[in-house]
């Protein structure tokens, strides 16, 4: 088994994979959150949390180029707070990274039961679940090049649904309910992060870039424009054509939408649902990939089993994180439900922010004059305000998702319990570079990096 994962991608396959990873987000699940606000109120909502994106992935970036390790938002935790904040960071993004996929193939079964009623929804997510588990088992190359397709093809969805919409846009569809409570905007905060959620993961591809100081820039930050202005294409065609109650349950708005306009069964649905297919695919494809370099990386580093970081000699794959990953999804497919997944991704993805933004100001005062290859602009501005915002959101999910919130404590309590009683993962002693994981030097635990 090689023990080195391959440097193939360039910048415009980052930016495939930081589209890919989220697009989906385009086409469900934001759309739950007008079930708890109307249109201004989740306006509100979705334009604070781009903001907050936006900020973040200024200091993301910067991690990311300094520490370009498979192992993302834990490596970096690893290095500022020791062990237990590598923890604690690793911990939350298996939460965000696992429980986003079953989300996904289930919105993929929902429209795919759109395109054939005669198909089961459950039948078709589990079966395009374990399709996409299976290309990813052929390698980063592989999928790289599948991901940027897709991305191409829902972006291209996307621009489609906008020209179907605008000739039946009705501004008065907006407007016509203006009343605003800010209490409103922190039910719906979950369903506005889902719009960028995941984006991150981009930088657990680190160790495959090429040049990590270049192009995890310019994949990143080009991702995240991207994002934004779709999202906010998405809220306004669609609240500018349809009741937004009307689509405030539903797996697939984009495509009832647009079956509300021409009619279901017009070739201009049809065509739209089927290309819609490619989103989901997108992300659902990508965040396997996000999650299975997390579970090599923890690996790796000794917080989960040694077994879990081998490669497949042929494909340089890590295939049995691939598929551990995959076999929790597969089981939270069948007992969870698209909205407690969402807000349960969501909580781990705010979690992951808080702890990367720590790690981020810690690096940062040990090491202030310290070359880096990318320097987030604004500091201290620009990550203070993106450290308060990271907590806000985190703290708004726990107030409002009580039940959910207990479910997370309870996980995270037994990942410490692991952690803290385990003797067989070697958790203290850290075997490879952040920078150079192939070589047997330089531990993470020294912080032996750009910092």
């Amino acid at each position: 088994m090689s023990s080195s994962l391959q440097k193939v991608l360039g910048p415009f396959h980052l930016w495939g994979i930081s589209v890919g990873l989220v697009i989906s987000g385009d086409y469900f699940g934001w759309n739950l959150g007008w079930a708890h606000s109307n249109f201004w109120e989740f306006l509100t909502a979705v334009s604070i949390v781009a903001v907050f994106y936006s900020t973040f992935s200024l200091c993301f970036t910067e991690l990311a180029t300094s520490i370009p390790h498979a192992g993302g938002p834990s490596a970096y935790a690893h290095v500022a707070l020791g062990p237990i904040g590598g923890l604690f960071a690793g911990f939350f993004t298996l939460v965000e990274f696992v429980l986003a996929p079953p989300a996904i193939a289930s919105a993929l079964g929902g429209y795919f039961h759109f395109l054939f009623p005669f198909l089961d929804e459950a039948w078709a997510a589990n079966g395009f679940f374990l399709v996409l588990l299976g290309i990813n088992l052929l390698g980063i190359k592989q999928t790289a090049r599948f991901e940027l397709f897709v991305t191409l093809t829902a972006v291209f969805g996307l621009i489609l649904y906008f020209f179907l919409v605008f000739p039946h846009f009705d501004l008065e569809k907006i407007t016509e309910n203006s009343s605003f409570s800010f209490w409103n905007l922190f039910p719906a905060l979950p369903y506005a992060i889902w719009f960028f959620l995941a984006v991150e993961g981009v930088a657990m591809a680190a160790e495959e870039v090429k040049n990590p100081e270049r192009d995890i820039p310019r994949g990143y930050l080009s991702g995240i424009g991207t994002l934004v202005l779709l999202a906010f294409g998405v809220l306004f065609g669609t609240a500018g054509v349809i009741s937004t109650e009307g689509v405030s349950k539903l797996d697939y708005p984009l495509s009832f939408t647009l079956g509300n306009l021409y009619g279901s069964s017009s070739w201009m649905t049809l065509l739209f649902t089927g290309i819609g297919l490619f989103g989901l695919v997108a992300s659902l494809l990508g965040i396997i990939l996000g999650y299975s370099r997390q579970i090599y990386a923890l690996s790796k580093e000794g917080f989960l089993p040694k077994i879990l970081s081998r490669l497949n000699s042929k494909t340089k794959a890590p295939s049995l994180a691939i598929l551990c990953g995959g076999l929790f999804g597969l089981v939270s497919l069948q007992f969870g439900n698209t909205g407690e997944l969402i807000t349960l991704s969501a909580f781990g993805a705010c979690g992951m922010y808080c702890v990367s933004m720590i790690s981020f100001f810690v690096l940062r005062i040990r090491n202030p004059e310290q070359k880096k290859p990318y320097r987030a602009p604004f500091y201290p501005l620009l990550p203070a305000f993106s450290l308060v915002l990271s907590f806000v959101c985190f703290i708004t999910l726990a107030v409002y998702n009580t039940f959910l919130f207990f479910i997370l404590q309870g996980g995270l309590t037994v990942a410490i319990l692991l952690y803290l009683g385990s003797k067989g993962f070697d958790l203290r002693k850290i075997p490879h570079s952040s920078l150079a994981p192939e070589k047997e030097e330089a531990p993470l635990s020294r912080g032996d990096t750009d910092f």
